[in-house]
């Protein structure tokens, strides 16, 4: 744990304040996030803080006032929770939170709004295009490409089409969850995650589906998937890889813990596809095992994250 010792200093002692869990949601990642909640409650209770779980809805700010909450622990995922809507509300009320402030937050739930936001950092990012209904597709895309529903999470509203075929189809889903499309070209190579904590990147962590492609099953089906921890890669590749996702996270204006995903080409070069500012948080998800792999257990990260919570807005002026 002493890894912590040299990160963002704890701002409250343990078990001060009430804290709330903001668990499940209104997006399509609900169930994900009660997960996360569930065990990031059930953490905060060995640690000896008075929390308590809320369900989170339309009725939020009573429930937090009803409840008492001095704190707020985000384990959403997803519309409402990760694209800094729930942040904005905390804000207004003066309840410090976990994780990242209200533009950070919006940005990077936005897939070409991270990229667009990025473009000049130096990261490799596969080349794209953004698509609207009704538009042609271009050629550079039309052979097959990744479509990407900008604010999907857990995988849902990406499809990897390696044809005409594939690419109509998924186009057609697409465009009934989404304005705007992303169409990627298609980098093939390994997958890996990066977490940064507090601006520190974590030991890398390499993904391998034994389906190939990692979609919501490959992720959230035990034995569909293969984690190794640190990652059998060239310490060339693991450092730039390390280093991207911090100046991602940097260049983006995040806090707390967030888990930046990229594909590994043959030639070693770590292909930057999304970061995620409020990543799976069981004692199972990529984030704390790569915190593990360091000495950080689970409920010393969940009590870390929330003994630095705080109001970024109040901090700024």
């Amino acid at each position: 744990m002493s890894i912590l010792t040299t990160l963002h200093p704890p701002l409250r002692e343990s078990g001060h304040g009430r804290v709330g869990v903001l668990m499940g949601g209104l997006s399509t990642e609900r169930d994900v996030s009660l997960k996360s909640g569930r065990a990031v409650l059930a953490a905060l209770l060995d640690r000896g803080w008075d929390a308590v779980g809320i369900d989170v809805g339309h009725d939020l700010p009573a429930r937090l006032r009803d409840q008492g909450i001095d704190l707020a622990w985000i384990a959403l995922h997803g519309l409402y929770g990760e694209d800094g809507c729930v942040q904005g509300l905390l804000e207004l009320m003066g309840v410090p939170y976990t994780g990242s402030p209200v533009r950070g937050s919006a940005v990077a739930m936005d897939k070409i709004a991270t990229k667009q936001a990025l473009a000049d950092q130096g990261l490799f990012m596969p080349g794209d295009v953004v698509w609207l209904p009704g538009d042609p597709v271009p050629p550079a895309m039309a052979g097959g490409c990744v479509v990407k529903v900008p604010s999907g999470g857990s995988t849902i509203g990406t499809w990897v089409c390696e044809d005409a075929a594939q690419l109509e189809s998924a186009l057609v889903l697409a465009q009934a969850m989404a304005p705007r499309i992303l169409l990627e070209e298609i980098v093939k190579g390994d997958e890996i995650t990066v977490a940064v904590l507090d601006g520190l990147s974590l030991p890398v962590v390499a993904i391998r589906p034994r389906s190939g492609f990692f979609d919501f099953k490959a992720k959230y089906t035990k034995g569909q998937t293969d984690y190794l921890v640190p990652a059998p890669l060239p310490e060339s590749t693991s450092r730039l890889a390390r280093d991207h996702a911090a100046r991602a996270y940097a260049s983006l204006g995040l806090a707390g813990v967030a888990r930046a995903d990229f594909i590994v080409d043959k030639d070693g070069r770590p292909w930057f596809l999304e970061i995620n500012t409020i990543p799976g948080m069981t004692a199972t998800s990529l984030s704390p095992m790569a915190a593990q792999a360091v000495g950080i257990g689970f409920a010393d990260l969940v009590d870390h994250l929330a003994r630095t919570a705080r109001l970024h807005v109040r901090l700024q002026g």
